[in-house]
């Protein structure tokens, strides 16, 4: 991997990682393109730079995070059912998943589902803010965004749909998704460098610290960006996106 290559991963990283379309598997997909294949380090840098990615939400709802301990309780609930998933599942999925063709299919069936949810929430539309829900619906929101251990699901699809089943708008559900990554990407980053941190050299680790820094500015603007388009529009042109994604990826033989 060349300093390019991590500048253009941590791009893809930032914008990816809170639109419903899978930063990990678009990751994956980049890696294929770039002609970087999966080895240890490589599947290691996928998921320690995305921590750059959440700092940027660390960042910019920093004031909301240290004044709301009602919002962190339902963060927390909500992050146990995904933390139990990935821990049980994780040589699994680094050894299995981490490959092109289920990045492909979950994007298409993402995709689908997408826009079939979002026909129903167009006639039943959720309006609770975050602080109204029960722990209950927020660790059922957690549930559903531990699908996203499946490359190519998405965290961030699984967790607003999760958010808007309970009965969010799609904006705090949008949110939600947002600040729930928090706790679950650091988790993610931190076992992940507990089994394999001590395997990455120096220049390594200063390719991850560009992808990180690069991954953090780019998610800054994705987020505000996201942020204004959910207030006005619905979910499917991203579900559109990810089935016209994953058919293009098939057709190149991803």
């Amino acid at each position: 991997m060349s300093v390019i290559d991590a500048i253009i991963l941590g791009i893809v990283e930032g914008l990816t990682e809170f639109l419903p379309i899978s930063s990990t598997g678009h990751l994956i997909i980049a890696s294929k393109l770039l002609g970087l294949p999966q080895t240890n380090f490589t599947k290691s840098f996928e998921i320690i730079i995305q921590l750059g990615a959440i700092l940027s939400v660390v960042f910019l709802y920093f004031n909301r995070l240290k004044r709301d301990f009602e919002l962190w309780k339902r963060i927390i609930f909500a992050f146990i059912p995904t933390g139990i998933v990935g821990f049980l599942l994780y040589k699994i999925i680094k050894a299995y998943l981490f490959n092109p063709h289920i990045v492909v299919y979950s994007l298409f069936i993402g995709g689908v589902l997408i826009i079939l949810f979002e026909n129903y929430f167009k006639k039943h539309p959720p309006k609770q803010n975050i602080n109204d829900i029960s722990y209950t619906k927020a660790a059922i929101v957690g549930l559903v965004q531990s699908l996203a251990v499946i490359p190519g699901t998405s965290r961030s699809a699984s967790s607003i749909i999760g958010g808007m089943f309970v009965g969010l708008s799609r904006k705090e559900a949008v949110e939600f998704s947002f600040l729930l990554a928090i706790p679950t990407m650091f988790a993610a980053t931190g076992y992940d460098i507990l089994k394999s941190g001590l395997y990455i050299n120096a220049h390594q680790w200063h390719l991850i610290a560009i992808g990180f820094v690069v991954s953090f500015f780019s998610a800054i603007l994705a987020v505000k960006t996201f942020i204004s388009f959910v207030s006005r529009f619905t979910l499917v042109g991203f579900g559109v996106y990810r089935i016209v994604a994953s058919i293009v990826f098939k057709i190149l033989g991803l």
